[in-house]
C-alpha cells in the first residue's frame, strides 16, 4: 500500500526552495566561466558533494552493496549523470543560462518516453501524449526563436541550445535506467553516489583533456563551488529524495516546470540576457507539456473535480 500522502504547506515550501535553488545552479556556473570553466566546477563540486555523501553513508552504517551486481546499473548511472553535467557544461559555453535550464529540464519527456517503452505500468495516456507533443512543438519554435541581439552568435547559441536538450536526453535516461534496475530497491545515498563519482571521473577527465583544469580563486568562484558543492549536488538532492519518499512523486513532477521559471528570471536579473519572444513562444508549451506528462493524473483529478463541482452548483 502506497503511504505517500498529498502536498502539504511543508512540502510545497521545500519544493519552492528547491526550485528556486536548481534554477539559479546555471546561472551561477554561467556567471563564474571566466574564472573557471562549468566543466571542471562541475567536476570539483561532484568530487567534494560525493565525499560528503560518503562521510553521511559512514555515519548511518551504510555500505555500498557490491556482491548483488547493483555496480552495474550503478557504473551506467554515473556515466549518464557525468555527460549530462558535461554537455551542460559545454553547452554553457555556447548559449544562455536561461535558455540551457528550459532544454535541460526536457528530461522528464524523455523519461516518460523511455519509461513507457520498459514498464507496462508506466504507459502513457492521452493526456500525456498531448503533453509530449507540445513539448517537441515547443522545443522546434525555440530553435527557431533566434534574434540577432542575443549574447552569442545564432549559430553559437543554436549549437548550446542543442547539447542542452541532449543534457535533458542524458538525464531521462539516466531516471530510465535507476527505475528498470536494482537501484530501484537501493538507498538514495547509494544512487547519488553513483552519480557524483561518475560526474567528478568524466568530467576531470574531460577537463584536463580539453585543457579547461584551471581557474582563478576569486572570492565569486569558492562562493560558487561552495554553493554547488553544499547545496545543490548534496543538500538539495537529499532533500529531493526525502519529499519522494513522503509524498506522491506525480505531486512533485508537476513542481518542476517551475524551474525553467526561476532559472529565467535569474538569467534576466543577474546576467542580463536577452529574453527573446520566440524563445518564451517556444518555452511556453514546453513548460505546459512537462506540466501534462509529470502530473497528467493530477491533472485529470483536478478537471474531474471541477465538474462535479459545477454539475453540483
Amino acid at each position: 500500500m502506497d503511504t505517500r500522502k498529498a502536498l502539504d504547506g511543508q512540502a510545497i515550501a521545500l519544493m519552492l526552495v528547491l526550485c528556486m535553488v536548481w534554477g539559479l545552479q546555471q546561472v551561477v556556473l554561467k556567471a563564474t566561466a571566466a574564472d573557471i570553466a562549468p566543466v571542471f566546477q562541475i567536476a570539483l563540486r561532484s568530487g567534494a558533494a560525493a565525499v560528503l555523501v560518503g562521510l553521511l553513508m559512514a555515519v548511518r552504517g551504510e555500505r555500498m552493496a557490491l556482491a548483488d551486481g547493483i555496480w552495474r546499473p550503478g557504473l551506467v548511472v554515473g556515466l549518464l549523470f557525468g555527460l549530462e553535467f558535461l554537455l551542460l557544461g559545454e553547452g554553457l559555453r555556447h548559449t544562455c543560462a536561461s535558455h540551457m535550464v528550459v532544454f535541460l529540464y526536457t528530461a522528464p519527456i524523455f523519461a516518460a518516453l523511455g519509461l513507457h517503452w520498459k514498464l507496462p505500468t508506466e504507459r502513457l495516456g492521452a493526456l500525456q501524449w498531448l503533453g509530449i507533443a507540445l513539448a517537441f512543438a515547443g522545443i522546434a519554435l525555440a530553435f527557431l526563436g533566434r534574434s540577432r541581439g542575443a549574447v552569442a552568435e545564432p549559430a553559437q547559441m543554436l549549437w548550446g541550445d542543442f547539447l542542452g536538450l541532449l543534457a535533458g536526453l542524458a538525464w531521462g535516461a539516466t531516471t530510465v535506467v535507476v527505475r528498470c534496475s536494482s537501484l530501484a530497491k537501493a538507498p538514495a545515498t547509494q544512487t547519488l553516489l553513483y552519480q557524483l563519482l561518475g560526474a567528478f571521473v568524466l568530467l576531470m577527465a574531460a577537463a584536463y583533456a580539453t585543457g579547461q583544469a584551471h581557474f582563478r580563486p576569486t572570492p565569486q568562484v569558492w562562493a560558487s563551488l561552495v554553493f554547488h558543492s553544499l547545496v545543490v549536488s548534496f543538500a538539495s538532492f537529499l532533500a529531493w529524495f526525502w519529499l519522494l519518499r513522503k509524498y506522491l512523486a506525480s505531486r512533485l513532477g508537476v513542481f518542476s516546470f517551475m524551474t525553467p521559471l526561476f532559472g529565467i528570471a535569474f538569467g534576466a536579473w543577474l546576467l542580463h540576457e536577452p529574453i527573446e519572444p520566440g524563445f518564451l513562444l517556444g518555452a511556453v508549451p514546453v513548460l505546459v507539456g512537462i506540466v501534462l506528462v509529470s502530473g497528467g493524473g493530477w491533472v485529470l483529478q483536478m478537471l474531474s473535480g471541477l465538474g462535479l463541482r459545477r454539475k453540483n452548483v
